[in-house]
């Protein structure tokens, strides 16, 4: 499995009532080449990371509406697009038209991310965005058989990215990390969503020792 065989396989995917930001396109706000745009800008991360030593997979649910179906980028939203990007030495450019749509779950993850130099790759169980029926600006979450096949892909990401160890955004993701054949590391944090960003904060905080980082984001947040 490589960086290109990789991106090909997700772009390859397709399943009812799920928006694959990899191969569809969203007639309300994407631009004409946006799959592509995403498909590219995950590559050439995937890449950088594959010439690194890689601290951590971040793992959260699934993209959701605000977030990844725009971005292609797990737990990053458009206005932190630039920095997720930045971090591995790419450039980006918007697969989307109007103005940058913000995430609350991005916001509070990326809060924490400018106070952590180590390498994290972030990702999703299901790597796509699984949305109700006739409602594709929308969030669901992915049905059993969708878990089973991000699962899979999580196998495919862990093999090819060689993680020290995986923090397990919510239970969601723990669950499907406790799956994994792999002996690495497991971490489990609170997902910040729901009035859980204050625990998400001290978690992490204690994860990459980052002292006064938990009092200073519970102000803000």
């Amino acid at each position: 499995m490589t960086p290109l065989s990789f991106t090909k396989m997700l772009k390859s995917h397709n399943s009812i009532d799920t928006f694959n930001p990899y191969s569809n396109i969203c007639d309300t706000f994407d631009i004409s080449d946006a799959p592509e745009i995403r498909s590219r800008t995950l590559q050439q991360i995937l890449e950088a990371a594959t010439n690194t030593e890689v601290d951590a997979i971040w793992i959260g649910r699934d993209l959701g509406h605000r977030g990844g179906r725009r971005t292609g980028l797990a737990l990053t939203d458009e206005t932190h697009a630039p920095l997720h990007t930045k971090r591995w030495g790419i450039d980006i450019r918007r697969a989307t038209k109007g103005d940058a749509v913000s995430e609350r779950t991005a916001t509070v993850i990326w809060s924490i991310l400018a106070q952590i130099e180590e390498p994290i790759f972030l990702w999703n169980v299901f790597p796509f965005h699984p949305h109700e029926k006739n409602n594709p600006f929308s969030n669901r979450a992915h049905t059993s058989s969708e878990r089973k096949t991000g699962e899979e892909i999580l196998t495919m990401l862990v093999d090819l990215l060689s993680p020290r160890r995986i923090v397990a955004v919510g239970n969601d993701a723990y669950n499907s990390a406790l799956r994994l054949s792999s002996n690495i590391e497991i971490y489990k944090v609170r997902h910040p969503s729901y009035g859980g960003h204050k625990d998400f904060v001290q978690q992490i905080s204690e994860i990459y020792n980052l002292k006064n980082l938990s009092s200073r984001q519970g102000q803000r947040l």
